[in-house]
């Protein structure tokens, strides 16, 4: 907690002014006409405003002070990070030339009238590669590859797996072209209708052939059943795809593969088989960032002096890696700078620069004297009068780029035979910059970690700075049993941002490797000796609340068991749930006395008839006995799963 800052002068305008009359009864005894109307008050009450300001202005002296020591330690406002998102271009038709998307091609949130519109700008070229079905092999798992192209051609109806199919079966689809980052549609057509599978939930797997082995691919739509029927399957091709030989064959390949079914899932009695096939590219999918790219700007000439500061011209910026592509011109062209931390480890010779992020403030190397009289250099000085340039750096960013899956429908750059775009997931990881008051709080927690992780609130002070984009981090010291002798457990919630209806995913809120390999590099660099260190995801508990109402007479059910539903989905929340409204804490039980109160306040319900709650499996969707309470570890966290709601309204 921060030290109050003391009031220098707590003395306020009507004080003044009442303390002036008091002075005139001293002083001027024969001036009695003390009402606001006459002129001398009026000359009284002016000063009194005058003097209130200049006690304003003296109060604010403390914190002046406070922030110039946070400067003298180096305390910096963190920038702001800016949120990604994949977005898919889908074509109009399929094409036979190629369609590129540069660049920096923008595409947005729909404007409405309280919101401006969120626009996102592509990374990456991305090229949308035409394709046809060339070859369709057949491989059983304990059988040889087998071509069906030519009984495919001839309308023969050919069996996707063995007769009696089993895990491992595969079929093979070849297309005439590799289509990295590209949704590819196969058309398929079958006459085997029912053969044992749920057509919902079909054994089945798409996987492309890629440089490192076969990769899954999301189906983004299977109207087939799982081969069951005519339909199309529509697919999205990891990255990695590539042009590769199976025997004589080279084409770019995917294949469907049958998994092992789970303990409730339907099986294959049967193979389902293909009469006619067909495939072509509909679209492709590139990353985009929700910042302004600024490229090629000039900051100015060099002074040929150490320790020059040159602005940039738009601050913030946004924390990529690197934050800034800084070039000078020397006599052998345009040579990078690097950004660096600081300047304690830069020698005379290396080309290194700080950045301010928050200001956009860029600083070259001091030269500090030393106590013996010479002068030593850190980090190099450019020639004089050598321009200076931007090469690229990105600035805005924000939490309002953490837009809910689907909202980025708007292409603002027209490109031709590209009929709409849309992000098939959320766009996360934006982050607004840190205020001067959340640095205040930072600063001392910082101050006493010191770079190093000891206490387990250094950990979570680490893994933020590692991470800023993360919802929520925790630390808590493991169980010797399970990860051995002085062990850590770093706990991070990633953000996820709510589909249309404010509803989680299970998968939303678990972390990436990406994300867990960069907090655990960091740690690992500055955890004491001997300390194990784990970082993942928490345990979710999942909760399913089964729950009777009784609605007030008139009023609309549905619209009740809507509330009702939004009421439980918002209270258990592990980002934005809880009593406070901070997330579901850590180890807290869920109580139904708890749940019937948040069922109480709903508008509309005039009677919580009963309340159980289920233990919930996420993973494999299982529900336990219902009970009264529901335990959690403490490293475990609460998750909504399907809440069932009844209500009961005017019989008449």
């Amino acid at each position: 907690m921060a030290l109050p800052s003391p009031n220098l002068d707590d003395r306020r305008f009507q004080q003044f002014v009442d303390d002036a009359k008091r002075y005139i009864q001293q002083r001027a005894p024969e001036w009695t006409d003390h009402n606001v109307s006459d002129p001398g008050v009026t000359l009284v009450e002016t000063v009194a405003h005058m003097a209130d300001q200049v006690v304003y202005r003296l109060n604010r002296v403390p914190e002046k002070n406070h922030l110039a020591f946070l400067d003298l330690l180096g305390i910096t406002l963190f920038p702001p990070s800016a949120a990604r998102a994949d977005v898919t271009f889908w074509l109009s038709a399929p094409q036979e030339q190629p369609v590129r998307l540069p660049v920096g091609s923008e595409v947005a949130t729909a404007r409405t009238e309280s919101e401006e519109a969120a626009v996102f700008a592509t990374e990456h070229e991305l090229t949308i590669v035409p394709s046809e079905l060339s070859h369709l092999v057949v491989h059983p798992q304990d059988g040889e590859v087998t071509e069906r192209t030519t009984d495919l051609v001839e309308g023969k109806d050919v069996n996707c797996f063995a007769e009696a199919p089993r895990p491992g079966d595969r079929m093979l689809f070849g297309l005439s072209a590799a289509v990295p980052h590209c949704a590819v549609v196969l058309t398929l057509e079958s006459r085997v209708d029912g053969v044992g599978v749920d057509p919902r939930q079909p054994p089945l797997v798409w996987e492309a052939w890629t440089a490192d082995g076969w990769a899954e691919c999301e189906v983004e739509r299977d109207t087939t059943g799982g081969l069951n029927r005519p339909g199309e399957v529509v697919l999205h091709v990891p990255g990695g795809h590539v042009l590769s030989r199976a025997g004589r064959r080279e084409a770019g390949w995917l294949r469907c593969r049958v998994t092992e079914p789970a303990a409730d899932q339907p099986f294959y009695a049967v193979s389902p088989t293909v009469r006619a096939a067909e495939a072509f590219t509909i679209g492709g999918t590139t990353s985009a960032v929700h910042a302004d790219t600024v490229r090629d700007e000039l900051l100015g000439e060099a002074a040929g002096l150490p320790g020059q500061r040159l602005s940039l011209a738009h601050a913030p910026v946004v924390g990529d890696v690197p934050p800034l592509l800084l070039q000078v011109a020397e006599h052998d062209g345009w040579v990078d700078w690097e950004v660096v931390g600081h300047f304690a480890a830069s020698g005379p010779e290396d080309r290194h620069v700080t950045l301010d992020a928050a200001t956009g403030e860029i600083a070259f190397g001091p030269a500090v004297r030393e106590p013996d009289g010479t002068l030593r250099q850190y980090g190099a000085v450019p020639p004089k009068g050598a321009m200076i340039r931007a090469r690229r750096y990105r600035t805005g960013g924000g939490k309002t780029g953490n837009v809910a899956r689907g909202a980025i429908q708007v292409l603002r750059d027209s490109v031709p035979y590209v009929a709409e775009v849309t992000n098939r997931e959320a766009a996360s990881g934006g982050v607004d910059g840190e205020t001067v008051e959340e640095a205040k709080v930072r600063a001392p927690i910082a101050l006493s970690a010191q770079d190093r992780a000891v206490t387990l609130r250094d950990y979570e002070e680490l893994a933020r700075r590692a991470a800023p984009e993360t919802a929520r981090i925790t630390c808590l010291a493991a169980e010797p049993d399970e990860h051995g002798a002085h062990a850590v457990r770093v706990l991070v919630i990633p953000q996820a941002v709510p589909d249309p209806g404010g509803r989680l995913r299970f998968e939303q809120l678990v972390p990436n490797d990406a994300l867990l390999g960069r907090i655990t590099r960091y740690l690992d660099d500055r955890r004491l000796i001997g300390t194990r260190l784990a970082v993942g995801p928490p345990y979710y508990q999942g909760v399913t609340v089964v729950a009777t109402l009784h609605a007030f007479r008139g009023t609309d059910t549905d619209r009740v068991r809507r509330d009702a539903h939004d009421a439980l989905y918002r209270h258990l929340d592990p980002l934005t749930g809880g009593a406070h409204g901070t997330g579901w804490p850590f180890g807290r039980p869920v109580q139904a006395g708890e749940v019937f109160a948040v069922l109480q306040r709903v508008p509309g319900v005039e009677l919580v008839d009963q309340v159980l709650l289920h233990p919930a499996d996420p993973l494999t969707g299982k529900r336990g006995d219902p009970t009264d309470r529901i335990a959690l570890d403490p490293s475990a966290l609460v998750f909504s799963f399907d809440h069932r709601v009844r209500v009961i309204g005017d019989a008449s």
